[in-house]
């Protein structure tokens, strides 16, 4: 069978290694990573290669030359345009007139599958393509892949949320195609194996396979993966040839002078490197030609070919790349990543998580810190959806947030212009100021909307042309952390795939910055109140809510609506009571008690003065709760419930016909109810705002809730907006012409349970994937985590949905009653801690 090495990769999440080398050629145990996988084909008898080339292909060309000095016959194909993943093996096969199976494999990952039982699995499988697969601790970054018992693949997911990791199995990116496989392959156009040809196949039965692999696996996909693979591999996790002679507590080559040096653990030392005595290594890889003075300690490092270590210097869990010189007496500590032919002078000392690019000098007895410091908080992403969270100016400091606005600079390109809106607290003014400043530095323009509720500058975005937008805020459930939420051009949520690209720049460190006549300019909108607050009035009937006169109370939590929604309300005359209705930054975050306390609070002045009802708007003014003339509450689903109901009765009240709503796939059964009762399509999502606002687009749909306190009406605005919310329940209610309470006497009851369980992110997978085993005959809902029906006959379901941020799995539950709902929670709470202690 032949063979297809994918090596075009950048490496740009492993700057500085990569800034002169293209990743496949990046050392791994002293040999080009892409040398360890042709001796793998070489072993499992593929000695007809071709490597795909894109960045750099010289470094590539000349270290393999035709193949014939490791036993193979090399060909090679220079990339003429992007045409995909896909369309360049297609490319490949054309040109070299391949017309057999092949094996397509990445030049830049470490492993030692078996791949003659892969082969052997194809060809007993008939299969027009096979995708080897293996279980990750961490599946984020890679295509899920789920296979029924006969190992055909079921359904394939490209780089998943974690409410999609319905597994822990994984797609390895090492495929054998068929001929007829390939010949699906458009010849010169764009296409990907993922996202094109995998689900073309998927349509045709037992075409596409899914091979689990045993062995070591491992996408050395950023600066922390390089330095794991590395300590696997010298701890013989992994299969690899190493050259030289164990001696000693090392693998060394020939020509090295080790004499009086001292080896502790495990190490490897390439060929003519000199060691001097008292020089100590330990679980180390020191490459060709290096020098190690007497008295120097290198500790769990790596060292690439011709780098020189002065005496008495230290590095620990570092890298070094080609010919870099450490000074005498010179301290490199932990995570420090060096570029090639850098310099660290004599005593001097490079502070945790600093990466110098090629060629940099730190003179001296100079002390090296990296403005961030606590950047290893972000090692593998930045992003949780379309928000970045930090601990206020302690994680999320003003060198971060530059930085971050430098990385969205270079995204939106220069001379662009992006929007930035806060709320009242000092550190989202700062945050916002630095964050400023980056976009400026890149040549973008930014527009300052100062402090703004977050629906005005998603209005804001729809109307003029910017580029995209930041809001910054004080977190609203946990005072000590400040959010910065990102949106797209037209004020959406920003989309995944922009916030990947964001992260590539940001972790590559080489953003462009803007010449000095092209620094970006700052300006300060007018009118934007007065627009929002006329298209406002104009999507509702306020002559019908003037007239029902409202008696209401409203809290506005000390947040930004409380300087815009107060004229909005004088619009519809009535009688109104504020609560709150002052910007105070300190009261921004609410705590569960202080919340508790400010509902109670709401629904006795609510009952008390007799009014007919209460709101209460978070400090975003996105998002509410609601007091009835009794003084009770509705919040979260029973809100969700309350207010599809009022959308449902009062359109029909009005002549009208609901056809579609959405809901996401954790809400209350109640809606679910609801829609059937009234024969609504129910549409789920993802219980994330950005889901909720796609669901707006689709044909139909008329009304999107939330389980957070958060409702859309498409037909005013695609995202959440409290105060239309509770303007649109005022004219709900004028239609019905009822009280709230009236129209929740009548509400299907249903009950939830929740439960955490304590999860560590690397066992996560492997908890859904033995969710989907245990429920794999029952019926299923996979949207947001697994939803599934434990009972014949019975409405009550499970959710097993794993945290986002945090290392926890949610059991939620919906029954007929609270104890069916709770015993349920227990029992699965309880499943899910044995499939965590499982294993494999």
């Amino acid at each position: 069978m032949k063979a297809i090495i994918m090596a075009g990769g950048f490496g740009t999440r492993l700057r500085p290694l990569t800034m002169n080398l293209p990743k496949p050629m990046v050392p791994m145990m002293n040999r080009p990573m892409m040398e360890h996988i042709l001796r793998l084909l070489i072993k499992h008898n593929m000695k007809d290669v071709t490597s795909l080339l894109y960045f750099n292909p010289d470094a590539i060309t000349s270290h393999f030359g035709d193949g014939s000095a490791f036993g193979c016959s090399m060909n090679y194909i220079r990339a003429e345009a992007d045409f995909g993943t896909a369309g360049s093996v297609r490319n490949a096969t054309e040109q070299l007139q391949i017309t057999e199976p092949v094996l397509v494999i990445s030049g830049d990952v470490l492993t030692d599958f078996d791949l003659t039982a892969a082969i052997k699995f194809h060809k007993k499988k008939r299969a027009l393509a096979t995708i080897v697969l293996t279980h990750a601790k961490n599946p984020l970054q890679f295509g899920i892949v789920m296979t029924n018992q006969d190992s055909e693949i079921t359904r394939f997911l490209e780089k998943p949320s974690w409410g999609e990791v319905f597994s822990d199995t994984i797609n390895t990116g090492i495929y054998i195609l068929e001929p007829e496989a390939y010949a699906e392959i458009p010849y010169k156009r764009e296409f990907d194996f993922s996202k094109d040809l995998f689900p073309a196949l998927l349509k045709q039965p037992g075409a596409l396979m899914g091979y689990i692999a045993d062995g070591y696996w491992r996408d050395v996909g950023n600066l922390s993966e390089y330095h794991e693979a590395h300590m696997d591999a010298l701890h013989n996790l992994v299969n690899l040839e190493i050259a030289g002679d164990r001696k000693n507590g090392a693998t060394i080559e020939e020509g090295c002078e080790c004499k009086g040096a001292r080896f502790r653990g495990n190490n490897a030392i390439g060929r003519a490197t000199k060691l001097e005595e008292g020089a100590i290594v330990t679980n180390s890889i020191i490459g060709a030609g290096c020098h190690i003075e007497a008295g120097a300690i290198v500790e769990n490092s790596i060292l690439w070919d011709g780098t020189r270590v002065g005496r008495n210097a230290s590095l620990s869990h570092a890298v070094a790349c080609f010919n870099v010189l450490v000074g005498d007496r010179a301290t490199i500590d932990e995570n420090v990543f060096i570029g090639e032919g850098s310099q660290i002078a004599e005593g001097a000392h490079v502070l945790p998580n600093v990466k110098l690019w090629p060629g940099k000098r730190v003179e001296a007895g100079a002390t090296l810190q990296t403005s961030l410091v606590w950047e290893d908080r972000w090692t593998r992403e930045l992003f949780t959806n379309s928000r970045i969270s930090g601990l206020s100016n302690i994680e999320l400091i003003p060198e971060f947030t530059a930085k971050v606005g430098a990385a969205l600079g270079a995204q939106v390109g220069m001379a662009q212009r992006i929007v930035i809106s806060r709320d009242s607290d000092p550190g989202s003014r700062l945050l916002s100021r630095a964050l400023g400043t980056g976009l400026m530095s890149a040549g973008v323009n930014v527009v300052d909307m100062q402090q703004t509720p977050i629906p005005l500058t998603r209005h804001h975005l729809r109307d003029a042309r910017h580029s995209g937008g930041v809001h910054v805020r004080k977190n609203p459930m946990d005072r000590r952390r400040t959010d910065m939420i990102f949106f797209d051009s037209g004020g959406y949520d920003l989309s995944s795939s922009k916030s990947k690209s964001i992260e590539r720049y940001f972790f590559g460190e080489d953003f462009p910055r803007a010449p000095f006549d092209k620094v970006g300019t700052i300006e300060f909108p007018a009118h934007t109140g007065e627009i929002y607050t006329k298209r406002f009035i104009n999507a509702l009937d306020v002559d019908l809510i003037t007239k029902a006169q409202f008696k209401i109370a409203i809290d506005y939590a000390n947040g930004i609506a409380s300087t815009i929604f107060p004229n909005i309300l004088g619009a519809f005359g009535g009688e109104v009571v504020s609560i709150n209705a002052y910007l105070e930054p300190s009261r921004l975050t609410r705590g569960r008690e202080e919340f508790d306390r400010s509902t109670r609070h709401l629904a006795n002045v609510v009952k008390s003065l007799g009014y007919q009802i209460g709101f209460i708007l978070d400090a975003g003014g996105e998002r509410v709760g609601i007091a009835d003339e009794s003084g009770n509450m509705y919040l979260n689903n029973r809100l969700l419930t309350l207010l599809t109901k009022l959308f449902i009765e009062s359109e029909l009240k009005r002549g009208g016909k609901v056809t579609k709503i959405a809901v996401p796939v954790s809400a209350t059964s109640e809606v679910e109810e609801l829609a059937r009762q009234h024969d609504v399509e129910l549409v789920y999502t993802k219980n994330a705002h950005a889901d909720m606002m796609r669901a707006t687009s689709e044909t139909g749909v008329s009304f999107v809730g939330g389980t957070l306190g958060g409702a859309i009406f498409p037909e005013y605005f695609f995202a959440v907006d409290g105060m239309f919310t509770v303007a649109k329940t005022l004219e709900m209610l004028a239609v019905l012409g009822k009280n709230i309470g009236e129209v929740a006497r009548n509400m299907p009851q249903r009950a939830q349970s929740r439960k955490q369980v304590a999860c560590p992110t690397e066992e996560l997978g492997r908890v859904m994937r033995h969710a989907m085993d245990y429920s794999h005959k029952m019926k299923k809902v996979l949207i947001d985590g697994i939803k599934f029906y434990p009972k014949k006959n019975s409405e009550a379901w499970v959710l097993i949905l794993p945290e986002k941020e945090r290392p926890y799995c949610t059991v939620l539950t919906d029954a007929a009653t609270q104890p069916e709902a709770d015993a349920l929670s227990k029992e699965y709470a309880g499943l899910v801690e044995d499939w965590r202690k499982a294993g494999e």
